[in-house]
């Protein structure tokens, strides 16, 4: 029986057919970009102090002497959170007394922000923050909104390809692109921070499937030499696409009811693209629609302009055709020997460390130096560049030295930050931005080492349990970023060393460019500590590299 790809090679590789779907399908993935890193904006958090109200019977001294100072950074700073008795600074304000000569202000009393806080508008003019007072008792709320959302993505990512299976890819990647759409709308009309952060986890369900089926369709509609363009640069660099328009859209509009309205209505440009993307027709073909199929390869030929075959299908043969019963693989196999105990282990440190330092340093934008609309566009910008020395690196060079080389330079900087003086804010962020470049490089390279590394009986459980192993890293990056609130270079300091002892690790995993892909677990590489000298287990002799797949999630 001849394959899909037999039977569709007369279409030809890229036709107006086959550049329509891969530019609609890469722009499907704009939102996701904005929709992935909008926490940045719309959970910012402004300077804020505590509130004095007006009645409080306060001389103009006594008034700017209400908030005590802490020293910050480096520097003394008005409290965030406290402020002094104010019944007692009535009392010395009536006496007429000053304070710093008659009155030693660190010896009076201080109380919590009971009346409030007032934030600055000098960046944002409103937050979910300054809308329901996340702040100070409350602080720990706005990472774990953060962490909520990419526990949607988790979800997201485990349902997203179950869903596409059963019910076609078609479908599913315009259910998603309506609840993504669709929640992030409700978000607007939030009334508490609970209600905003449940409806934030199904944003992220429906973005995450959204760009997984989305990357499934194009490379099974698109032909091989175009889809390993569409999966490295096409989808990759839309996304980024996304998350460049992202800090544009926040500095015209700084509430954040109408920054999310904004973010939403992009997503209702995707509504027409349902009558131009077609449906799989590999997914047809595996439910038996030969006929569906058929169709749709008919029509792509005639907007190529080419004459289609009298017969596309035989539907006798289809149905002859009988897939062989494989075996069943279960979690465990990924552990069955030392040496797959080892590589997965490994890997699932590799991805959830590479995971921790792309959304650390993409979510610690606030607390960069200088303007965060401009450092978050710049951080941005950086992904191009990156994802396309990915691709290079991963066409010509071994990969163990490239994600480690890639992982060195990223954690390397990020971990020189600590010694650059305050003084030299700009150093400081563009270091952040070659970290984010070398780290965005190996986090773009790992799907592919993943897919060489493991047997096709577990190669895609291997894939499904390291992506589990980002997402969570992507859930505590969150926290890395809040504790830059106490000290700016604490994050850096953790997240550089995990990303240069990760890549230190990785270079004990065994080499893949230039083998061909292991079938059973005796073809599989061995680690570099467990080869005892002998010869690694697969062809050596191939030149022949791997169809390259990449995504940046």
């Amino acid at each position: 029986m001849r394959d899909y790809e037999e039977v569709s090679a007369f279409l030809g590789e890229w036709g107006r057919f086959q550049r329509l779907v891969f530019f609609l399908l890469s722009a499907s993935i704009v939102p996701n970009g904005f929709n992935g890193m909008s926490a940045v904006f719309l959970a910012g958090t402004p300077a804020h102090r505590c509130a004095v109200p007006r009645g409080a019977n306060l001389s103009g001294e006594w008034l700017n002497a209400s908030i005590p100072l802490e020293l910050r950074g480096g520097r003394e700073e008005p409290s965030r959170c406290r402020r002094y008795r104010l019944a007692a600074l009535a009392n010395f304000s009536a006496l007429g007394l000053r304070p710093g000569s008659d009155v030693e202000l660190g010896e009076l009393e201080q109380e919590p922000c009971l009346d409030g806080w007032e934030y600055s508008r000098d960046v944002y003019r409103s937050t979910i923050v300054t809308e329901w007072n996340l702040v100070c008792e409350d602080d720990w709320k706005v990472p774990l909104t953060t962490s909520l959302f990419f526990v949607g993505v988790l979800i997201g990512s485990f349902i997203s390809g179950q869903l596409s299976d059963r019910f076609g890819r078609k479908s599913i990647l315009f259910s998603t692109m309506a609840v993504q759409t669709g929640f992030s709308f409700l978000q607007i009309f939030s009334t508490s921070w609970e209600m905003f952060t449940v409806l934030f986890l199904i944003v992220g369900m429906g973005q995450i499937s959204n760009y997984v089926v989305a990357f499934i369709l194009g490379t099974e509609i698109l032909g091989k030499s175009v889809r390993i363009i569409f999966s490295t640069l096409g989808v990759c660099i839309f996304f980024a696409i996304g998350y460049m328009l992202l800090p544009l859209f926040a500095y015209f509009i700084r509430d954040w009811r109408m920054l999310l309205l904004a973010l939403t209505v992009p997503g209702l440009f995707c509504v027409p693209l349902w009558w131009i993307i077609p449906e799989s027709p590999r997914w047809l073909i595996s439910q038996g629609r030969y006929k569906e199929a058929e169709a749709i390869i008919r029509k792509a030929a005639k907007i190529n302009g080419i004459p289609a075959p009298a017969v596309i299908f035989d539907t006798v043969e289809m149905q002859d055709s009988k897939p062989q019963q494989q075996q069943k693989a279960i979690l465990l196999d990924l552990f069955r020997t030392r040496n797959i105990a080892t590589i997965t282990i490994m890997s699932l440190l590799l991805w959830f460390f590479t995971s921790v330092g792309y959304f650390g340093l993409s979510l610690n934008t606030p607390n960069l130096h200088g303007n965060v609309y401009i450092n978050c566009f710049l951080l941005a910008v950086v992904e191009v560049p990156s994802y396309v020395i990915a691709w290079l690196l991963l066409r010509f060079l071994p990969r163990r030295y490239s994600i480690a080389g890639t992982l060195f330079l990223g954690g390397g900087v990020v971990l020189f930050i600590q010694l650059v003086p305050t003084d030299y804010s700009a150093l400081s962020v563009g270091l952040v931005m070659l970290g984010k470049f070398g780290i965005t490089s190996a986090f773009s390279m790992l799907y592919v080492y993943n897919v060489e590394l493991y047997p096709t009986l577990v190669r895609n459980m291997a894939v499904g349990a390291t992506s589990t192993a980002s997402r969570l890293g992507s859930i505590i990056a969150p926290y890395f970023v809040y504790l830059g609130a106490y000290n700016r270079v604490l994050p850096y300091i953790l997240m550089g060393s995990l990303t240069v002892l990760i890549g230190i690790l990785t270079l004990f995993l065994p080499e893949s460019y230039g083998n061909s892909l292991p079938e059973s677990f005796e073809q599989m590489l061995k680690v570099k500590c467990f080869r005892n000298g002998q010869q690694t287990t697969g062809a050596r002799n191939s030149k022949k590299s791997p169809e390259i797949l990449v995504t940046p999630m």
